[in-house]
Protein backbone atom coordinates (compact mmCIF):
# COMPACT_ATOMS: atom_id res chain seq x y z
CA UNK A 1 0.00 0.00 0.00
CA UNK A 2 1.28 3.48 -0.93
CA UNK A 3 0.34 6.39 1.29
CA UNK A 4 0.75 10.05 0.44
CA UNK A 5 1.10 12.29 3.47
CA UNK A 6 2.14 15.80 4.38
CA UNK A 7 1.20 19.13 5.83
CA UNK A 8 1.01 22.83 5.07
CA UNK A 9 1.07 25.27 7.97
CA UNK A 10 1.11 29.07 7.79
CA UNK A 11 1.95 31.22 10.79
CA UNK A 12 2.27 34.98 11.12
CA UNK A 13 4.98 36.38 13.36
CA UNK A 14 5.21 39.97 14.53
CA UNK A 15 9.00 39.94 14.20
CA UNK A 16 11.70 37.37 13.34
CA UNK A 17 11.03 34.51 15.77
CA UNK A 18 12.97 31.34 16.64
CA UNK A 19 10.85 28.23 16.00
CA UNK A 20 11.33 24.49 16.62
CA UNK A 21 9.12 21.94 14.89
CA UNK A 22 8.66 18.18 15.37
CA UNK A 23 7.04 17.27 12.06
CA UNK A 24 9.51 14.87 10.43
CA UNK A 25 8.66 11.18 10.18
CA UNK A 26 10.71 8.91 12.45
CA UNK A 27 14.05 7.75 11.01
CA UNK A 28 13.04 4.08 11.11
CA UNK A 29 10.52 4.69 8.31
CA UNK A 30 12.88 6.46 5.91
CA UNK A 31 13.75 3.16 4.20
CA UNK A 32 10.08 2.88 3.22
CA UNK A 33 9.92 6.23 1.41
CA UNK A 34 9.03 5.95 -2.26
CA UNK A 35 9.04 9.73 -2.69
CA UNK A 36 11.22 11.34 0.03
CA UNK A 37 9.81 13.74 2.58
CA UNK A 38 11.17 17.17 1.65
CA UNK A 39 10.71 20.24 3.83
CA UNK A 40 10.14 23.61 2.14
CA UNK A 41 9.21 27.05 3.39
CA UNK A 42 7.85 30.23 1.88
CA UNK A 43 9.66 32.54 2.04
CA UNK A 44 12.67 30.22 1.92
CA UNK A 45 14.74 30.25 5.10
CA UNK A 46 17.71 28.35 6.43
CA UNK A 47 17.02 25.56 8.91
CA UNK A 48 18.88 22.78 10.67
CA UNK A 49 17.86 19.57 12.41
CA UNK A 50 18.84 17.82 15.62
CA UNK A 51 17.68 14.76 17.55
CA UNK A 52 16.06 15.35 20.95
CA UNK A 53 16.36 13.20 24.08
CA UNK A 54 13.47 10.99 22.93
CA UNK A 55 15.03 10.28 19.53
CA UNK A 56 12.74 12.61 17.59
CA UNK A 57 13.98 14.74 14.69
CA UNK A 58 13.49 18.44 15.41
CA UNK A 59 13.94 21.31 12.98
CA UNK A 60 14.97 24.80 14.08
CA UNK A 61 14.90 28.06 12.16
CA UNK A 62 14.05 31.73 12.50
CA UNK A 63 10.63 32.52 11.06
CA UNK A 64 10.61 35.93 9.37
CA UNK A 65 8.04 38.56 10.24
CA UNK A 66 4.73 38.29 8.41
CA UNK A 67 3.19 35.15 6.92
CA UNK A 68 5.47 32.12 6.86
CA UNK A 69 4.46 28.76 5.35
CA UNK A 70 5.96 25.35 6.17
CA UNK A 71 5.25 22.41 3.89
CA UNK A 72 6.19 18.77 3.40
CA UNK A 73 4.80 16.13 1.04
CA UNK A 74 5.90 12.52 0.53
CA UNK A 75 4.84 8.99 -0.42
CA UNK A 76 5.64 5.99 1.76
CA UNK A 77 5.14 2.26 1.26
CA UNK A 78 3.32 0.62 4.13
CA UNK A 79 3.47 -3.18 4.28
CA UNK A 80 2.21 -3.47 7.84
CA UNK A 81 -0.94 -5.41 8.67
CA UNK A 82 -3.59 -4.03 10.98
CA UNK A 83 -2.40 -3.06 14.43
CA UNK A 84 -0.95 -6.30 15.87
CA UNK A 85 -2.69 -8.05 18.75
CA UNK A 86 -0.76 -10.21 21.22
CA UNK A 87 -3.00 -11.37 24.09
CA UNK A 88 -0.16 -13.43 25.57
CA UNK A 89 2.18 -10.42 25.99
CA UNK A 90 3.09 -10.23 29.67
CA UNK A 91 3.38 -7.28 32.01
CA UNK A 92 6.84 -7.20 33.59
CA UNK A 93 7.31 -6.54 37.31
CA UNK A 94 8.81 -3.09 37.77
CA UNK A 95 12.10 -4.54 39.05
CA UNK A 96 12.51 -6.46 35.77
CA UNK A 97 11.85 -3.52 33.44
CA UNK A 98 14.72 -2.14 31.30
CA UNK A 99 16.15 1.12 32.62
CA UNK A 100 15.04 3.13 29.58
CA UNK A 101 11.37 2.25 30.15
CA UNK A 102 11.19 3.59 33.71
CA UNK A 103 10.77 7.18 32.51
CA UNK A 104 7.42 6.10 31.06
CA UNK A 105 6.11 5.05 34.47
CA UNK A 106 6.41 8.58 35.86
CA UNK A 107 3.84 11.36 35.92
CA UNK A 108 4.27 14.15 33.38
CA UNK A 109 2.79 17.51 32.34
CA UNK A 110 -0.45 16.09 30.89
CA UNK A 111 -0.53 12.70 32.66
CA UNK A 112 -1.05 13.26 36.40
CA UNK A 113 -0.46 9.83 37.88
CA UNK A 114 -0.73 11.27 41.39
CA UNK A 115 -4.35 12.33 40.81
CA UNK A 116 -5.35 9.21 38.89
CA UNK A 117 -3.52 6.42 40.73
CA UNK A 118 -6.27 5.38 43.15
CA UNK A 119 -8.92 5.77 40.44
CA UNK A 120 -6.91 3.47 38.17
CA UNK A 121 -6.47 0.77 40.83
CA UNK A 122 -10.18 0.93 41.68
CA UNK A 123 -11.10 0.48 38.01
CA UNK A 124 -8.46 -1.99 36.81
CA UNK A 125 -6.85 -3.56 39.86
CA UNK A 126 -9.02 -6.68 39.58
CA UNK A 127 -7.91 -7.36 35.98
CA UNK A 128 -4.96 -9.70 35.49
CA UNK A 129 -1.72 -7.92 34.49
CA UNK A 130 -0.76 -8.03 30.83
CA UNK A 131 -2.35 -7.33 27.49
CA UNK A 132 -5.88 -7.73 28.82
CA UNK A 133 -5.37 -5.02 31.42
CA UNK A 134 -4.12 -2.53 28.82
CA UNK A 135 -7.02 -3.38 26.52
CA UNK A 136 -9.46 -2.93 29.41
CA UNK A 137 -7.98 0.53 30.03
CA UNK A 138 -8.41 1.47 26.37
CA UNK A 139 -11.96 0.07 26.33
CA UNK A 140 -12.87 2.09 29.40
CA UNK A 141 -11.33 5.32 28.09
CA UNK A 142 -13.02 4.82 24.73
CA UNK A 143 -16.40 4.56 26.43
CA UNK A 144 -15.80 7.31 28.97
CA UNK A 145 -14.74 10.16 26.65
CA UNK A 146 -17.04 11.60 24.00
CA UNK A 147 -15.10 12.80 20.95
CA UNK A 148 -15.67 16.51 20.29
CA UNK A 149 -13.41 18.08 17.68
CA UNK A 150 -14.94 21.50 18.31
CA UNK A 151 -14.03 21.35 21.98
CA UNK A 152 -10.29 20.65 21.62
CA UNK A 153 -8.20 22.42 24.25
CA UNK A 154 -4.42 22.49 24.38
CA UNK A 155 -4.36 22.71 28.18
CA UNK A 156 -6.65 19.72 28.90
CA UNK A 157 -4.83 17.11 30.98
CA UNK A 158 -5.60 13.42 31.53
CA UNK A 159 -7.36 14.24 34.78
CA UNK A 160 -9.35 17.00 33.07
CA UNK A 161 -10.45 14.50 30.39
CA UNK A 162 -11.47 12.06 33.12
CA UNK A 163 -13.55 14.75 34.84
CA UNK A 164 -14.99 16.43 31.72
CA UNK A 165 -15.62 13.20 29.76
CA UNK A 166 -14.92 14.83 26.40
CA UNK A 167 -11.94 15.52 24.21
CA UNK A 168 -10.02 14.65 21.06
CA UNK A 169 -7.49 11.92 20.25
CA UNK A 170 -4.74 13.47 22.41
CA UNK A 171 -7.07 13.36 25.43
CA UNK A 172 -7.89 9.69 24.87
CA UNK A 173 -4.16 8.98 24.61
CA UNK A 174 -3.25 11.02 27.69
CA UNK A 175 -5.84 9.32 29.90
CA UNK A 176 -4.91 5.83 28.70
CA UNK A 177 -1.19 6.58 29.14
CA UNK A 178 -1.77 7.88 32.67
CA UNK A 179 -3.89 4.88 33.69
CA UNK A 180 -1.26 2.46 32.31
CA UNK A 181 1.50 4.18 34.27
CA UNK A 182 -0.64 4.07 37.41
CA UNK A 183 -0.85 0.30 36.91
CA UNK A 184 2.97 0.03 36.56
CA UNK A 185 2.86 -0.41 32.77
CA UNK A 186 5.33 1.80 30.84
CA UNK A 187 3.37 3.90 28.35
CA UNK A 188 4.43 6.63 25.94
CA UNK A 189 2.56 9.15 23.83
CA UNK A 190 2.76 9.05 20.01
CA UNK A 191 2.06 11.78 17.47
CA UNK A 192 1.76 10.84 13.82
CA UNK A 193 -0.27 10.50 10.66
CA UNK A 194 -3.33 8.23 10.59
CA UNK A 195 -5.56 8.62 7.55
CA UNK A 196 -9.07 7.21 7.28
CA UNK A 197 -7.82 4.25 5.21
CA UNK A 198 -10.31 1.40 5.20
CA UNK A 199 -12.75 3.24 7.47
CA UNK A 200 -15.37 5.94 6.86
CA UNK A 201 -14.14 9.54 6.92
CA UNK A 202 -15.20 10.97 10.23
CA UNK A 203 -13.51 14.31 10.92
CA UNK A 204 -11.26 16.91 9.31
CA UNK A 205 -7.80 15.42 8.76
CA UNK A 206 -5.30 16.26 11.49
CA UNK A 207 -2.27 14.72 13.11
CA UNK A 208 -3.31 11.86 15.38
CA UNK A 209 -2.31 10.71 18.85
CA UNK A 210 -2.13 7.16 20.19
CA UNK A 211 0.05 5.28 22.67
CA UNK A 212 2.64 2.54 22.91
CA UNK A 213 2.97 0.28 25.96
CA UNK A 214 5.82 -1.98 26.99
CA UNK A 215 4.75 -5.62 27.36
CA UNK A 216 6.65 -8.84 26.70
CA UNK A 217 10.01 -7.19 25.97
CA UNK A 218 8.76 -4.78 23.28
CA UNK A 219 6.57 -1.76 22.63
CA UNK A 220 3.03 -2.33 21.29
CA UNK A 221 0.59 0.08 19.65
CA UNK A 222 -2.74 0.81 21.36
CA UNK A 223 -5.31 3.43 20.39
CA UNK A 224 -7.94 4.33 22.95
CA UNK A 225 -9.72 6.63 20.48
CA UNK A 226 -10.15 4.12 17.65
CA UNK A 227 -9.63 1.04 19.83
CA UNK A 228 -9.80 -2.58 18.66
CA UNK A 229 -13.38 -2.11 17.45
CA UNK A 230 -12.01 -0.30 14.37
CA UNK A 231 -8.48 -1.59 13.60
CA UNK A 232 -6.46 0.86 11.57
CA UNK A 233 -4.02 0.74 8.68
CA UNK A 234 -1.16 3.03 7.76
CA UNK A 235 0.12 4.54 10.99
CA UNK A 236 3.12 6.80 10.37
CA UNK A 237 4.95 7.80 13.57
CA UNK A 238 6.33 11.32 13.75
CA UNK A 239 7.39 11.63 17.40
CA UNK A 240 7.33 9.86 20.77
CA UNK A 241 7.45 11.30 24.29
CA UNK A 242 5.97 11.29 27.77
CA UNK A 243 2.97 13.32 26.59
CA UNK A 244 2.02 16.04 24.11
CA UNK A 245 4.42 18.53 25.68
CA UNK A 246 7.37 16.42 24.46
CA UNK A 247 6.15 16.18 20.86
CA UNK A 248 4.84 19.68 20.18
CA UNK A 249 4.41 20.15 16.44
CA UNK A 250 5.52 23.79 16.56
CA UNK A 251 7.11 25.73 19.39
CA UNK A 252 7.70 29.44 18.82
CA UNK A 253 9.86 31.53 21.11
CA UNK A 254 7.78 34.63 20.58
CA UNK A 255 4.15 35.40 19.64
CA UNK A 256 2.61 34.06 16.43
CA UNK A 257 -0.81 33.52 14.88
CA UNK A 258 -1.83 30.31 13.14
CA UNK A 259 -3.38 31.31 9.80
CA UNK A 260 -3.57 27.96 8.00
CA UNK A 261 -3.27 24.31 9.05
CA UNK A 262 -3.78 21.37 6.71
CA UNK A 263 -2.73 17.73 7.00
CA UNK A 264 -3.21 14.96 4.45
CA UNK A 265 -2.75 11.19 4.62
CA UNK A 266 -4.44 8.93 2.08
CA UNK A 267 -3.84 5.86 -0.07
CA UNK A 268 -2.62 6.39 -3.63
CA UNK A 269 -2.18 4.09 -6.62
CA UNK A 270 1.21 5.40 -7.77
CA UNK A 271 4.19 7.20 -6.27
CA UNK A 272 3.61 10.72 -7.50
CA UNK A 273 3.16 14.18 -6.05
CA UNK A 274 1.69 15.57 -9.26
CA UNK A 275 -1.93 15.53 -8.12
CA UNK A 276 -2.91 18.69 -6.20
CA UNK A 277 -4.03 18.51 -2.59
CA UNK A 278 -7.58 19.67 -2.05
CA UNK A 279 -7.85 23.05 -0.38
CA UNK A 280 -4.36 24.28 -1.32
Amino acid sequence: MLIRFGYQITINCWSPTPVVTELSVEDARHKHFVVPEVFTSEPATESSTYVDVFGNTCRRFIAPSGDFTLRADAVIEDLSPLDPIAPAAIQHPVHDLPDDTLLYLMGSRYCETDKLSQIAWNLFGHIAPGWGRVQAICDWVNGHIAFDYQDARATRTAYDAYEERKGVCRDYAHLAVAFCRCMNIPARYINGYLGDIGVPERNPMDFSAWLEVYLGDRWWTFDARNNHMMPRLGRIVVARGRDAADVAMLSSFGPHLLNHFQVWCFEVESATLDDPIRGL
